[in-house]
């Protein structure tokens, strides 16, 4: 049964899902890094909120840990190159407080528009200013979107409910969508010269950082006011307080800063400005929500295989798996066949998949074969480390897709580019579900990859099967199943034989010795 630790303060229902999903759960709270380290090794899977730091040193210490999961969205406190590295999934829950973090940014317009926060204060200190706080409407005015999204989609949603104008920038945002969502699509220099309202949506990236520069914030119109409860950085927090100064910017409300936690800021104290520590998540709804999917996520992956909003893997969803079981398998198998057979520097793997595989989610079938091919050289290898190990060895890696159909209803090909040339492997499933071997570098063969393997390329000529035969039979070798393809009579033909013992170098050296024989390998699957 497998085994998971929630480390950080958690929703109940979360350890209550564990449970029923059949996984075993310690919920131990508030460990220091050394007494986490000490523990960790006896886990399959680690829940976390903020507070707990998976580190490269925690990380080396989890002998058995296959999955982390961050209930909410930021991952700062996990060490992701060395989780992959290590070849652990790591998840968060990006969608679990979307709609609490979309409300707080309508909030923070609201009290933008009309200084909620000044007004109260003012009042409360028993001053009656009326004639100071004069405020705006929402209503007909423009919303500019930074970053449209699941939550900036949100935003737009209620934005339009009140009847404001919404235009948006995001770089992967198509004319399709912004028509569903009713929204504007323009460029990020349209959308500051006509917002009334700047909300931005987007996470931070090298392309999204200071995207709201001193340079980006002079374009904007005059009196503009802008929200931001997504990440700290993506606004030139200098550049704000001078634009507020000026009174260029009408106002401004940050719920993220460059620095967290945001004890201090030039910002404190300018007119205008409004500020919440953190708030986008926190609400209750929320803490239930990424508890319970966090839960989800990780029993999926520990139960079932199934994998979603994973940052270092393709996502795998629990009704996905099983489909793509067999595939996955397949595809492994023909990686490490092709790993097996082919010599000298590889550089380049293209994962062709036809037919019924080309309408898969093509992502872990790669991740499969990557895998099957980097087993034959460490034994470290599984799906979330290999594509990281093929870059890092510089591999070229190509996906080709064709979804007509060619001799098979369904096919994967895996080649790989050598100093000899291109050598590929190709296999089917019958049934969906069993894996077979179809062709083997060019040559057309149906077998079975699975246990020991012989792996003989000779000369087609007659007498040698039986040759072949009374040598494992000599050698007390019992052959399991046989497979024979060749390109032409008397030409060069390809044995592969399933055999119930271990092919060791005493036998390759006796098989190589017979007449005919070009090559001989000993495979295991």
């Amino acid at each position: 049964m497998p085994k998971v630790l929630i480390s950080d303060k958690m929703d109940p229902k979360a350890a209550q899902i564990f449970r029923e999903r059949g996984v075993e759960v310690d919920e131990i709270t508030g460990k220091t890094p050394d007494e986490l380290k000490a523990m960790i090794g006896q886990y399959d899977g680690l829940a976390i909120r903020s507070s707990t730091k998976v580190t490269k040193d925690i990380l080396e210490a989890a002998t058995n840990l296959k999955v982390v999961g961050r209930a909410g969205i930021g991952v700062d406190n996990v060490d992701i190159p060395a989780a992959s590295a290590k070849g652990v999934v790591v998840m968060n829950t990006p969608f679990g407080n979307s709609i609490t973090t979309a409300e707080h940014a309508i909030a923070l317009m609201f009290a933008l528009a009309r200084d909620l926060p000044e007004a109260d204060k003012s009042t409360q200190a028993g001053k009656w200013e009326k004639n100071r706080f004069m405020g705006v409407e929402v209503t007909g005015k423009t919303l500019g979107l930074i970053g449209a999204g699941n939550i900036g989609s949100i935003v737009a949603d209620r934005a339009l409910g009140l009847k404001m104008k919404v235009v948006a920038y995001d770089p992967f945002l198509t004319e399709e969508r912004a028509i569903e969502l009713g929204v504007q699509k323009v460029t990020l220099d349209e959308l500051l010269a006509r917002a009334d309202f700047i909300t931005l949506h987007t996470p931070l990236t090298d392309q999204t950082r200071n995207i709201l520069s001193a340079e980006n914030l002079a374009k904007t119109k005059k009196g503009v006011r802008i929200i931001n409860c997504a990440r700290g950085g993506l606004i030139d927090e200098a550049a704000l307080k001078q634009g507020l100064d000026s009174g260029h910017i009408g106002g401004a409300a940050l719920d993220v800063f460059v620095t967290e936690p945001a004890k201090e800021s030039p910002l404190f104290g300018t007119p205008n400005f409004i500020s919440t520590p953190h708030l986008g998540a926190s609400t209750t709804e929320a803490q239930v929500n990424v508890a319970i999917q966090v839960a989800e996520q990780m029993a999926d992956y520990l139960v079932s295989g199934g994998v979603t909003n994973a940052l270092n893997m393709p996502s795998l969803t629990a009704e996905e798996a099983p489909k793509l079981k067999p595939y996955m398998s397949l595809a492994e198998k023909l990686g490490s066949l092709v790993g097996q057979l082919a010599h000298g520097a590889i550089d380049r793997i293209s994962i062709h998949m036809e037919g019924a595989a080309a309408e898969l989610n093509p992502k872990p079938l790669t991740s499969a074969v990557l895998k099957g091919f980097l087993g034959t050289q460490t034994d470290t290898v599984n799906m979330v480390n290999a594509p990281l190990l093929a870059r890092e060895r510089g591999m070229e890696v190509r996906e080709i897709r064709t979804e007509r159909e060619g001799d098979y209803h369904t096919l994967l090909r895996v080649s790989v580019r050598t100093a000899d040339g291109e050598r590929s492997v190709a296999g089917t499933l019958f049934g969906d579900q069993a894996a077979r071997l179809v062709e083997l570098f060019g040559i057309k063969v149906e077998a079975d990859l699975t246990g020991a393997m012989l792996y003989v390329v000779n000369e087609d000529a007659p007498g040698f099967i039986g040759r072949l035969g009374t040598t494992l039979g000599e050698a007390g070798v019992n052959i399991g199943t046989f497979h024979l393809g060749r390109r032409q009579a008397g030409g060069e033909a390809v044995l592969l034989l399933s055999v119930d013992q271990p092919v060791t170098a005493e036998l390759l050296a006796t098989v190589k010795a017979l007449p005919g024989v070009k090559t001989a390998m000993g495979l295991r699957f």
